[in-house]
């Protein structure tokens, strides 16, 4: 069956990065480059013009930088945005910045030889302008209201969830596109006495630390960019950081995780599979996974391990997604025992603690 092409607009003030992105993105038969702009203004102009389902929009641009325009996009006509933002720490907080007003991916654009370095990254910059065209855009009020909620959470009553039977020693959350969201979300609600977790965003390499960094502000717990060694403890949160797979390894001690440099799997790395498959060897049954919004597959199979080996699988709700993939694929892998909002995980996670015991 025919499915109209993705039409992506691309505004980067580089005319290299305008004509390498529309190379990579046009070698795919699913995606038509319906036109690129050097700045906001033009590219306000081309919108009107193109009708694009998608943007990649540089954040460093003469005239109006890409944050501002962003905002101001946002707000009068919302719609999918890849951030391309480059390898530093001002350009990763701006990034950030650029998901909570709305974007849904980034693209790190290297800052000497452009070219080649988006070329190398061309099979994720595909995939992520996929996923934005897939997934489901909260309106202005609906951002402001969530931001709100957050400072403000409720807890859903007890007897809404099933019991059980044993607290975990790990917990292991999985995510892609949207998941940025649903992480801040969780994490910012739980109390600190709960087992360790250990959390797989897929992100590019150069905004993990300044992610993690973000996620430990707004929580109770600690959240920390894992390196190999760390021990997982109560209280403590590691990130895999964006091009290492995140493994869990247990010895005399305890648990504590391991980096590695091995191939892609499911088209990333981290993958969010080989997490979920190193806790059901180490682990087996005495862990709890949740599996978050993202496109593709990646989670599910190891969730369905996880839960064949006794643990208790979570799968994010559907109209909750702002891409239904991942736990749409685990779902109907017969991988979950649950499958919740991000409030009632919260809830789920907050039963876990003593102080409900």
């Amino acid at each position: 069956m025919f499915s109209p092409q993705i039409r992506v607009l691309i505004i980067d003030d580089s005319a290299i990065a305008r004509n390498t992105l529309s190379r990579i993105l046009e070698t795919d038969p699913e995606i038509e480059v319906v036109g690129t702009a050097p700045d906001a203004l033009i590219g306000l102009r081309k919108i009107a013009e193109c009708s694009p389902d998608v943007l990649t929009l540089d954040v460093e641009m003469p005239k109006m930088d890409g944050l501002t325009f962003l905002e101001r996009l946002m707000s009068s006509r919302p719609m999918p945005v890849v951030m391309v933002s480059a390898y530093t720490s001002e350009g990763s907080e701006t990034a950030l910045r650029a998901l909570d007003l709305g974007a849904l991916e980034i693209i790190e654009k290297p800052r000497i030889d452009v070219s080649s370095g988006l070329q190398e990254l061309a099979l994720q910059i595909t995939d992520k302008v996929k996923a934005a065209a897939q997934a489901k855009l909260k309106s202005p009020q609906q951002r402001f209201q969530k931001q709100h909620l957050r400072s403000s959470h409720t807890q859903l009553a007890h007897s809404e969830l099933n019991k059980i039977s044993h607290s975990p020693s790990i917990i292991a959350i999985g995510a892609s596109t949207g998941g940025t969201d649903s992480l801040r979300e969780i994490l910012a609600e739980l109390p600190t006495d709960l087992p360790g977790i250990l959390i797989v965003q897929h992100m590019p390499k150069a905004f993990t630390p300044s992610f993690a960094k973000s996620l430990d502000r707004v929580s109770r717990i600690d959240v920390k960019e894992a390196d190999s060694g760390d021990r997982v403890k109560s209280g403590l949160a590691l990130l895999a950081p964006g091009d290492q797979h995140l493994t869990l390894k247990r010895d005399v001690h305890g648990y504590f995780v391991e980096l590695t440099d091995e191939p892609l799997v499911n088209r990333h790395r981290p993958s969010v599979d080989i997490l979920f498959e190193s806790i059901s060897k180490c682990v087996g049954g005495d862990a709890l996974g949740i599996l978050l919004t993202g496109m593709g597959s990646d989670g599910a199979k190891g969730l369905l391990g996880m839960k064949q080996k006794g643990a208790w699988t979570i799968a994010q709700e559907e109209s909750s997604c702002v891409v239904y993939g991942m736990p749409r694929v685990a779902v109907e892998l017969g991988a979950t025992r649950e499958i919740l909002t991000p409030e009632q995980i919260i809830t789920r996670l907050q039963l876990l603690s003593s102080k409900n015991g």
